[in-house]
């Protein structure tokens, strides 16, 4: 009774700083949760075909898509860290799957793994931004805990964290780097000022013992001149094959790790061009692995030829050049989307850190004013925390300003720095005090209304907690979220299907399909049967066809020229079965109808709607207020369906109860991704009846 009065005594008395820390604790533990749910939200084709579909069907020699990155004559991506990342945990993960099956009978190879196993790869490394932010707090004398629980509530950790994309790593490595330097930055700094601080001493010291014991003191300090320069090199080398376009991130961050302690007398300009060279050095180790690694795979380089030593220049591949020579070519770029120059930071920075991104882009216009104003007395000093994190986030967002294809993903590395500096205004305000120099009266209003922490501080966190957990919901949980369970829904077909019977699928308005969720054995490579010890090679039975966003009409040409070709194979010697399965948005089910009604394909062609896999939300589909619920155009009833809502034997639509909650359910209904199977109305043969006339009577004899 006593143990229990005195923990809710403690849990009264607690401070603000122990809830925050509470709360981040939560969402950490929510992040490392959602990958085991796990979300099927589809946030971008890259996050499985930059590094998942390759691995994955590598390793267990799976139907998979190989996008133009990875093509051997002139690869893009490099696939070293993949391959450690995913490649190897797989043969482990394999190894545990075959005791696991052969003791309790139970598969754990299947769609689920396939997603959820990366997954959780990534999201332990995304465990270490947390750490780096603790750190550099702990080091600096800062309070981690909001800053914590403004990383670990972010979206861009419960989603992009979670996720396999390349991005998510970058993110990580920035991370480790500006932990590293901002550790260096204050050792620096440190032993400069004890040093300096000593010579002095020494200097003004009388007696020789006490200029021994200085000079003791002095020779005591801890080096810092080339401290983690191996780590500092091979991060930068790993991150510029990851992304070439760490190297935007990384520069300033290097930068500041060269210039430390300059303009001291203990650092001279002799040991700024001596920490580049031994930084250049550094990296080669960590370059050569990556370019042996990259080779191998993209076949440039072979055993054979290493064995007997015939190497040359065109042996080896080089992928960040590969990226950075298509980069340059603006029409290259162009064909993935053109976006105008202000996207990052009017559009993608506040889609990411919300009231943050105001917070950091009014401080970052707030120290260009000053510094155009020549009040350098009031600007940051240049070693300084403020003025590292403050130029790892301008700098890669000024230069990634200039590139005409932006994203929002491509500025989540600056993550880390953005919440550093910022993530205290959600509890004390945009500001403590009045930031401007003059003073006027639409400038003390606009402070007193909006920027003041009486006005801005209750209000912050709540905006921040919102717009993430809605994010979070949006972006796991809804966008193109049905492609997960239409490719569980498609690997049952195949696992079930009779044999020799092919299976079509043909998607629309939906985002790329991974293969390798459908667990096909690939028909690309030789198969090893364990039981007989052969190999063999399958025959494909899976056909995938993607239309991207083709207007209907054009998609159901398509349909019929695939279930055509289909019956000719159906009809000719080899009897060849199939089926054939389209999946769209449900918002389009109104549109699919007439557009089978104009094409009069309806008049031979039979489709049924099999699920709808909820909740889906293709943008390129939105769903309409007066769109149809899905199962109220089903193929079947068709013939008796007006578009209107209603079937013709019904009464017009009123304004009723009844009429409004029909048409709101048509409208949630229409969150979703529908499956239709194709069937062919065969035209039955005429049945020929034999009939045979009535025997004619002999004639009599004698007649």
């Amino acid at each position: 009774m006593r143990l229990s009065r005195h923990i809710s005594q403690l849990w009264q008395n607690r401070v603000p700083t122990d809830r925050h820390l509470n709360t981040y604790f939560f969402f950490a533990v929510a992040r490392l949760a959602l990958v085991f749910v796990p979300q099927p939200g589809y946030v971008h084709p890259d996050e499985f075909f930059q590094s998942v579909e390759v691995m994955t069907g590598d390793h267990f020699r799976l139907e998979h898509t190989r996008t133009w990155e990875f093509n051997n004559s002139m690869p893009l991506r490099s696939i070293t860290l993949p391959f450690a990342l995913l490649r190897v945990p797989w043969s482990f993960y394999e190894f545990f799957a075959m005791y696991v099956q052969e003791l309790w009978n139970v598969e754990i190879i299947t769609t689920y793994a396939y997603v959820v196993f990366p997954r959780l790869i990534y999201t332990l490394i995304s465990y270490s931004n947390d750490w780096c932010l603790y750190r550099v707090c702990r080091l600096y004398g800062l309070r981690f805990e909001i800053r914590l629980l403004a990383l670990g509530s972010s979206w861009v950790l419960l989603v992009f964290g979670t996720r396999t994309f390349s991005n998510s790593l970058e993110m990580a490595m920035c991370s480790w780097l500006l932990c590293l330097v901002a550790e260096c930055m204050l050792r620096t700094n440190t032993v400069i000022y004890k040093k300096e601080f000593l010579e002095e001493k020494y200097d003004k010291a009388e007696s020789i013992s006490e200029r021994v014991k200085i000079w003791k003191l002095k020779n005591a300090l801890p080096p810092h001149n080339f401290q983690y320069m191996f780590s500092v090199a091979s991060i930068c080398v790993a991150g510029v094959f990851n992304r070439p376009t760490f190297l935007l991130f990384g520069a300033p961050m290097v930068f500041y790790w060269l210039l430390r302690g300059m303009g001291t007398r203990s650092v001279t300009f002799r040991d700024f061009n001596l920490r580049i060279g031994l930084f250049c050095l550094c990296a080669l180790p960590a370059l050569f692995v990556f370019i042996f690694c990259d080779s191998l795979y993209y076949q440039h380089l072979t055993v054979g030829e290493l064995h007997m030593m015939q190497l040359g220049i065109d042996n080896f591949v080089f992928t960040p050049w590969n990226f950075v020579k298509y980069n340059l070519n603006s029409a290259q770029t162009a064909s993935h989307g053109v976006h105008p120059c202000y996207v990052h930071l009017m559009v993608n920075m506040p889609l990411l850190f919300n009231v943050l991104a105001l917070a950091g882009l009014g401080a970052f216009a707030q120290i260009l004013l000053r510094f155009f104003r020549a009040e350098y007395q009031v600007l940051p000093r240049f070693q300084s925390i403020v003025s590292l994190m403050s130029g790892a986030i301008f700098v890669p967002l000024f230069f990634l300003s200039l590139i005409n294809h932006q994203e929002p993903r491509f500025l989540i590395p600056i993550t880390f720095p953005l919440l550093l500096l910022h993530a205290p205004k959600l509890v004390t305000g945009f500001s403590a005090k009045y930031p401007f120099q003059k003073e006027h009266h639409l400038l003390r209003a606009f402070y007193d209304r909006l920027l003041c922490s009486k006005a801005s501080a209750p209000h912050l966190l709540r905006i921040w907690y919102v717009s993430n957990v809605v994010l979070t919901l949006f972006f796991g949980f809804i966008h193109q979220a049905g492609i997960y369970p239409l490719a569980e829904n498609m690997a049952h077909v195949m696992a079930t299907k009779p044999a020799a019977t092919h299976v079509h699928l043909m998607t629309s308005h939906v985002y790329s399909l991974p293969l390798h969720l459908v667990n096909i054995p690939s028909s690309r490579v030789l198969q090893f049967n364990p039981r007989t010890h052969s190999r063999y090679r399958r025959q494909r039975d899976f056909f995938l066809y993607e239309y991207g966003s083709q207007p209907l009409d054009n998609l159901l040409h398509k349909v019929k020229l695939i279930s055509g070709n289909c019956e000719v194979k159906l009809s000719g010697p080899s009897r060849l079965r199939y089926k054939l399965y389209l999946s769209i948005p449900a918002s389009l089910s109104s549109d699919l109808h007439e557009a089978l009604v104009r094409s009069n394909a309806s008049s031979y062609l039979n489709f049924e709607l099999l699920h709808v896999f909820y909740p889906h939300l293709s943008t390129e589909a939105f769903p309409r207020i007066q769109g149809r619920h899905p199962c109220d155009v089903d193929a079947p009833h068709w013939s008796h369906d007006d578009l209107r809502g209603t079937c013709a034997v019904e009464q017009p639509p009123a304004l009723s109860y009844f009429y409004l909650t029909r048409q709101f359910s048509s409208f949630v209904h229409q969150f979703g991704l529908a499956l239709y199977e194709i069937e062919v109305r065969r035209k039955r043969p005429r049945e020929i009846v034999l009939t045979t006339a009535p025997a004619r009577p002999l004639p009599e004899a004698g007649a």
